[in-house]
Parts: structure tokens; sequence; C-alpha cells
């Protein structure tokens, strides 16, 4: 007896032949179940297998990230630990630099302070006469008027005397007369006859006048320099 063609049927390589029903049908269904098992579980593995993958890929994919991010975060605060460094270290040159001026300004100060103490000592100089005519020459000259008062503190004006005053009158063309004594100033100080225009011609005030001229080389004499 041959079996037809339509009587057997295959699926994943299990034979599976239509008998009747009388026949060993439950061993068919047996195989065929197994098959289909061994299918799903196959495809189950596969699955399974894609979803590690998968899994992993991310993983990957997350800690280099990761890593990406925390490298960015070390960069900028490097970045950031660096500005912080400089500007500390620019604001403590700049307070460095800033307190070596105001000590220099002191030491100076306390030069000029020194300086204007021993005023009094030029009185007692030998050539203090020559230099009080150099002093009334000039304020004379500078004022340019062509009649002066002359102002004096007293140790200047017995010093000038009313000959050495003539001589000057004389030698520049100026009427010249005395004023008010200075009290407080040690020098001359020129007058125009209506008061308008005078000219400071004192220690103290020449002084204040050289100051600025006088800073660089006093300040390198401090320092130990040449001048």
């Amino acid at each position: 007896m041959t079996v037809e063609q339509s009587d057997i049927e295959t699926w994943r390589g299990v034979v599976w032949r239509r008998e009747p029903e009388d026949e060993r049908l439950p061993d068919n269904i047996k195989a065929l179940q197994q098959a289909i098992m061994e299918d799903a579980i196959g495809e189950a593995d596969q699955i399974l297998s894609e979803a590690q993958a998968q899994a992993e890929a991310i993983r990957a994919e997350a800690e280099a990230q990761a890593n990406a991010e925390r490298q960015t975060r070390l960069a900028r605060a490097r970045q950031a630990a660096e500005t912080v460094r400089g500007q500390v270290t620019a604001a403590a040159q700049i307070e460095a630099q800033t307190l070596r001026l105001k000590r220099r300004e002191q030491l100076l100060e306390r030069v000029f302070d020194d300086a204007r103490q021993q005023l009094a000592d030029v009185l007692q100089w030998p050539d203090y006469a020559e230099i009080a005519r150099r002093l009334a020459r000039e304020a004379i000259e500078i004022l340019g008027a062509d009649e002066v008062v002359l102002h004096t503190d007293t140790a200047t004006g017995r010093v000038l005397g009313e000959q050495a005053i003539a001589q000057l009158a004389q030698e520049l063309g100026v009427r010249l007369s005395a004023g008010e004594p200075l009290n407080h100033h040690i020098g001359v100080v020129a007058e125009t006859a209506d008061g308008h225009r005078r000219y400071d011609n004192t220690l103290e005030t020449r002084l204040v006048r050289m100051r600025d001229a006088l800073r660089a080389p006093v300040y390198r004499i401090l320092a130990g320099e040449a001048v």
C-alpha cells in the first residue's frame, strides 16, 4: 500500500504523516511538539543573545559617555583652577607692588620731612648771604615787575640788608621796598606793589617744587644705586 504525498507533512525536519485515527497519532504529535519546543528555545536563545549584545553595547556607550563627561569635567576643573591660580598670583603681585610703592613713598616722605626740618640750619651756612641774594634776584626776575615788594624772614632780611637790596634794585632796574616779614618760611617772596602777583621763593616752596625732580635720584640713593 502506497502513501499518498498529501498524507505526509514535514515541519522543521520532522516528518509528520497523516494516519488513520486508529494508527500511532500520539507519537507524531509528540515529535511535532518537540520540534516546536526546540524551535521556540532556539528563537529564545537568539533573542536573549541579541538582547545581551544590545545591553553590552548600551553599557559600553554609557561608560564611554561617562568617561568623556568625566574628562570634560576634569578639564574644566583644571582650567578653573589655573584661572583662579592666575588671578591669585596676579592679585598677589599687584598687592606686593602696591606695598613696595607705598613703602617707597613713605620712605621718600620721611626723607623730605627730614629735609624740611633741617632747612633752618641753612641760615647758619657760611655762604647763606650769597644764597639769600640769589633767592631775591631770582624772585624779582621771575616776577618781572617794575616795582617789587620783598618779603623775607627776619634772619634773611638781616643777611640781605638795605645795601644788598639797593644794589639789586640798581642791577635789575626796579624799585624795591621791604614788605611784611615772613613768619613761617625761610627765604624770599617777591610781590607786585598792587599785590596782584607774587612769586614764592622760600626754601620750603623750592623744596616742594623740586620734589618731583628729586624723587627718582633720591630713591636710587636710598636703594643703593649710583645716581
